[in-house]
Parts: C-alpha cells; sequence; structure tokens
C-alpha cells in the first residue's frame, strides 16, 4: 500500500458532519475528497465511478458520511453505484450492503424483530381501514415513511380523532406512503438516546432532550444533546442490535419505558454531533483513525 491512504468522503459539502470528516482526512492524509453522490457519475463502459475527473476506484477507501439529504429509492441507486467502487477494490466503510439494509426503515425493523430486538408495537399494511385500526388499538400511533431522517414526513394520529377526520388524515399520509408503518407512540421520559459504535466497540451514549413544543426529541425539532451514563443492560441491547449489521459506525436509537428499553433504529450513518455535544468525543477524528488502522492491517489490491 502506498505510504499516504487515498480516501475520500461521501458527504454533502456544507453539512457540518460531512466538511468535519473531510477535516479528519485530510489532516492525516494530505488530502482532501468530499464527494456529493449527486455529482458522481458511472461509466459501465469501464466499470470506473467517476467525481468530476477523479476516478474513484483508484481510491484505497470511501467513508460515507451521508448519501442523501433526504432518504428515499433514489438513496439505493446512489449505494448501488458505490459497490462498483468495493469491486474494484475500495474498501467503503460501511459497506455499501450494509447500509442498504437500514436505508429502509422496515428492513432495519424486520432484521431487528426476527432477532428478538425489542421494539415499540409496529403494524405495516397499505389498507386504511387496518390502520385506523391500528390508531385505535394503540390510542395514540406515529406514522413514518418507511425513508425518512430526524422524524421528516413522520405525524402523529389518535383514537380521540373523529371517524371521518381519521380516515382524512391516514389517506392524505398514503398519497406519499402507500405502505404505512405505523408505531405505537410510547409514553417516554421527554428523552430518547443514542448509543455509539465504531467497529462494534461502544464509545458512549448521548440524550436528545426534546422541546415541549414538539412531540419527538430530534435536533431538527428543537431537541437538544446531554450525556447518559448508560447501564450494562442497555449497552448489550444496543450491542445486539448493531451487530446485525456489519456496520463500521453507528448509533443506535433507544428508549427507555415502563417496560425496560426498546429499540427504534439503528442508524445507517451514525450521530457526529450528538457524540460531540452530548458525550464530547470527536467521532471524525476516532472513524479516520479506525480507517486507517483497518487499511494498514490489510494488503492493498492498488499495490499489485
Amino acid at each position: 500500500m502506498a505510504d499516504t491512504p487515498r480516501i475520500g468522503v461521501i458527504g454533502l459539502p456544507g453539512k457540518w458532519s460531512s466538511e468535519v470528516l473531510a477535516d479528519a482526512v485530510q489532516a492525516r492524509t494530505g488530502e482532501r475528497l468530499l464527494c456529493d453522490m449527486a455529482d458522481v457519475r458511472l461509466d459501465l463502459a469501464d466499470n470506473i465511478l467517476w467525481h468530476g475527473e477523479r476516478n474513484l476506484c483508484e481510491l484505497d477507501a470511501l467513508i460515507v458520511k451521508k448519501i442523501s439529504a433526504e432518504y428515499s429509492p433514489h438513496t439505493l441507486d446512489r449505494l448501488e453505484l458505490l459497490r462498483v467502487a468495493e469491486s474494484a477494490g475500495v474498501r467503503v466503510f460501511s459497506p455499501a450492503l450494509s447500509i442498504l439494509r437500514l436505508i429502509d426503515r422496515l428492513s432495519c425493523t424486520v432484521t431487528l424483530r426476527s432477532a428478538g430486538i425489542p421494539m415499540p408495537e409496529t403494524r405495516i399494511t397499505e389498507n386504511p381501514a387496518d390502520a385506523a385500526a391500528a390508531v385505535r388499538d394503540f390510542g395514540e400511533a406515529v406514522f413514518k415513511p418507511l425513508y425518512s431522517t430526524k422524524a421528516r414526513g413522520m405525524c402523529v394520529l389518535g383514537a380521540d380523532l373523529p371517524e371521518t377526520q381519521l380516515q382524512t388524515r391516514i389517506d392524505d399520509f398514503r398519497t406519499d406512503n402507500p405502505v404505512m408503518y405505523i408505531q405505537r407512540k410510547l409514553d417516554l421520559p421527554g428523552q430518547d438516546l443514542g448509543l455509539v459504535f465504531l467497529g462494534g466497540r461502544y464509545l458512549g451514549c448521548y440524550a436528545r432532550v426534546g422541546s415541549k413544543d414538539t412531540w419527538n426529541t430530534t435536533i431538527h425539532s428543537g431537541g437538544r444533546y446531554r450525556s447518559f451514563d448508560a447501564p450494562d443492560t442497555m449497552i448489550e441491547l444496543a450491542d445486539r442490535s448493531q451487530a446485525l449489521f456489519d456496520l463500521d459506525f453507528t448509533t443506535v436509537d433507544i428508549a427507555e419505558t415502563a417496560d425496560g428499553p426498546v429499540v427504534f433504529e439503528v442508524s445507517a450513518f451514525g450521530g457526529f454531533r450528538g457524540a460531540k455535544e452530548g458525550i464530547g468525543i470527536d467521532a471524525a477524528a476516532l472513524y479516520c483513525d479506525y480507517v486507517l488502522d483497518a487499511l494498514a492491517s490489510s494488503r492493498n489490491p492498488h499495490d499489485t
């Protein structure tokens, strides 16, 4: 392998987490290559992935911090492009197939529940009558798009709504979400938790404390980060959850309930800002060092 590995960052220029990761790579390698997937093209004649005039298949590694600003089925197409780089011998952190399994909320949920991971009660249906029945059974339900981040597109519907109004709200949600992901709204203590893992190793836990003006705790909706001392049982649950997906860096979202902790999801990319502001961890620096160690300990096909 060359003395200085060639590492690119897949992210969004101008976004904090992407920029700090690109900065960390530059500080260690002397090169800064931040690639927006919107500017990447695939030439199938030669199986080359290009970013401008840079052949990404000649790199030693790509670190995926953000694949798109918002999740959608189109995001899966972008991940397929990264598989071309992997086939050329480029190490992708985390592997494209691992991320693919997490972009779709339903895929993540099925994997977690199949492994016996406790989650909030959830129903999946395309039938509006079944959706209304779920709201009545749950009392209050959160309708979640299959492709979304930071609670975007989610809505809360309660059984106290008049039947006609409930059906109208369900029909409105179905317009963009024909497959409806419906979850019982939990009575949470005003916060949920993010447990951070790097290479399967637990780094720490932060809490997202919600604003009084909204039902969710996301920073997008006015929440804030603080540190949290997670008990061993919760760390073990988060560890079992992330281990299902073969990720290099991730955050497991967990909530405390009267019946014990439940997992909401395993993040495809993990939260740099939560780690920084909630725990005081420079996740970008740690991740970059982890990638460099992984490259140093493996034989690089570009040197043959």
